[in-house]
């Protein structure tokens, strides 16, 4: 990397790596370090009566306060922060000071790893600390931490901007308190729904995520291809095809934890790649799901949290079965007065206009109830609800309501205004599904780039039999921000999808060089923040000289300074 590039802390930190090396000190050691204690652990299990214990810890040094030959830092492991006592003569016990007074107080920089045994005691002012009678270097860092920094209770430095957050999750998670806690809490999550499906006797597998079908969502999906087969692929929108196969093939039970990839939006509640929990059971229905999912869900908030209720966005939401169960068309009729029962497509297109709703004719009639539902109704539901019984064109993979005609037995779970679960009582009739089927590919042709692709193969399995069946999928990503609270999927997601890294417009090596620039000075006139051929064009000759040749000097890069007027000259042609 050229020097220019780096900062001056950065510098400073590549010279400290350099003296170490010269010192005999490798700075990224191979060998074993063998920790046998975390700070919270330690702090957790002293007791003043108890004998001295003695301690192997490791971690990121995070401050550090030198008092002559006497010092106090605090390293934070994986669990927590912990302070360490150095004195110079403990940890240089002979002659050779130079572990203390050059590498510790000097070299040493805030986020390095190092390595401490010694024992545990309390000091004076009552902080459970180490006394350290060794220090070894673990690892060093080559770019500073943002450290917050208060002063009159006001704090500075602070790593908040999302932006950065979010690209850095790394620098996020040692320096921003409750970052990780929120992750952790992701796992209690998924392993306590692991658990559960688990002691329920079904079976985790694993199916494809190529598949040459997008098939189990109305949704668009992301294309790739396949050398080997030379053929394109789709990256799965969903399992459900897939699992319901294994089923089909004799399985009582099958779930899947994966990811899913729609080729859509993204917001604070969405993200192209996400996480999906799909299960199906032979011989149950909707009915029996959402009594599960209930179960499974209060199972959850209390493994998470400690209790069945959770806040979020200020409102309390209660995770404790039993749930609302509310037919879809009852919630559009109680949320806008207007009744779709018997309605078809052309009548609910004037519902539309009369509620100002921007619609358009790629709209069959189960996509204009869907978004009325969504535009009037889904953000309503705060306490967990189950919407029921979705019309049959809104629900190609479900099997018909047993006493209601036109619609399906099928149910979303809303909380907190969001859908969070979809779930049928499945359909297994091949020739009405390959129906179903025939019936989206009308509304492909419509322009619907959402409407589901006939799986063939698909339609052979059922043609070999499925038993009565019902299917759930939970999205992962937005569950886990329920039970944390959380308000924006890209907080629970450890890297989500960013857009690219806007950097600032340079000219090219070429451009520079016809100005007369040679092209060992372009960096240096980068760092100066003339970055385009065009920015040094209005620039006083001397004060570009002044700033190129100070940055020569003080990176001592030994170039031979230009006189002003080769300076004038540059200028002189890059106005042209």
């Amino acid at each position: 990397m050229n020097i220019l590039e780096l900062s001056e802390q950065e510098i400073g930190r590549r010279q400290s790596l350099q003296e170490l090396r010269d010192m005999g000190i490798d700075p990224y050691p191979a060998a074993e370090f063998p920790t046998d204690a975390f700070s919270t652990d330690i702090k957790d299990g002293f007791k003043d009566e108890d004998d001295k214990r003695e301690v192997c810890i490791a971690g990121r040094l995070m401050s550090r306060r030198v008092m002559g030959k006497a010092s106090f830092a605090e390293i934070q492991d994986s669990k927590g922060r912990i302070q360490v006592y150095i004195t110079r003569d403990d940890i240089c016990p002979g002659e050779d000071k130079e572990l203390y007074n050059k590498v510790f107080k000097r070299l040493l920089d805030i986020g390095d790893f190092i390595g401490i045994k010694g024992f545990v005691f309390r000091t004076q002012t009552g902080e459970i600390s180490v006394h350290a009678n060794s220090l070894t270097l673990l690892s060093k860092s080559l770019k500073p931490l943002p450290i917050v920094k208060y002063k009159d209770g006001v704090a500075y430095d602070k790593f908040d901007d999302p932006e950065l957050r979010y690209r850095r999750r790394y620098v996020d998670l040692v320096v921003n308190d409750g970052v990780k806690d929120t992750f952790l809490k992701r796992a209690t999550v998924v392993r306590t729904l692991r658990r559960v499906l688990d002691e329920a006797g079904y079976t985790e597998v694993e199916t494809p995520t190529l598949q040459s079908i997008a098939g189990g969502a109305s949704a668009r999906p992301f294309i790739t291809h396949f050398n080997a087969l030379d053929t394109d692929m789709y990256m799965r929108i969903a399992t459900e095809l897939y699992l319901k196969r294994l089923i089909v093939g004799g399985f009582e039970g099958v779930y899947e934890i994966g990811k899913n990839f729609r080729n859509e939006g993204m917001d604070r509640n969405h993200n192209p790649e996400f996480t999906c929990m799909e299960l199906y059971v032979q011989y149950k229905d909707y009915n029996w799901m959402m009594s599960f999912t209930e179960k499974l869900l209060e199972t959850i908030c209390i493994a998470v949290n400690g209790s069945t209720e959770r806040e979020i966005d200020g409102n309390i939401v209660s995770f404790k079965a039993p749930y609302r169960r509310l037919p879809i068309l009852d919630a559009i009729k109680e949320k806008t007065g207007y009744d779709l029962n018997g309605m078809d497509e052309s009548e609910i297109r004037e519902v539309c206009k009369k509620l100002d709703m921007e619609i358009d004719d790629t709209m069959g009639k189960g996509k204009l109830i869907d978004e009325i539902f969504g535009e009037f109704c889904e953000g309503t539901f705060i306490q967990p609800t189950f919407i029921t019984d979705y019309p049959v064109e809104m629900s190609p993979l479900t099997k018909m309501h047993r006493s209601k005609p036109g619609l399906t037995e099928r149910f979303e779970l809303m909380v907190n205004g969001k859908e969070l679960a979809n779930a049928y009582s499945e359909l297994n009739d091949p020739i009405d599904q390959e129906e179903r089927f025939k019936e989206q590919m009308k509304l492909a042709d419509k322009g619907d780039d959402e409407a589901m692709i006939i799986d063939q193969d698909f339609l052979r399995a059922l043609q070999y039999g499925m038993p009565p069946t019902s299917g759930i999928g939970i999205g992962i990503d937005r569950l886990v921000m329920l039970m944390t609270g959380k308000t924006y999927i890209q907080e629970v997601l450890f890297f989500p999808q960013m857009r690219p890294e806007k950097k600032a417009p340079k000219s090219t090596v070429a451009e520079w060089e016809a100005i007369g620039v040679p092209e060992c000075w372009i960096p240096v006139f980068n760092k100066c923040g003339y970055y385009l051929v065009s920015d040094i064009k209005d620039i006083n000759p001397q004060k570009l000289q002044q700033d190129v040749c100070g940055v020569n000097k003080k990176y001592k890069l030994g170039y031979d300074n230009p006189k002003v007027d080769v300076f004038a000259s540059w200028i002189e042609v890059a106005g042209k």
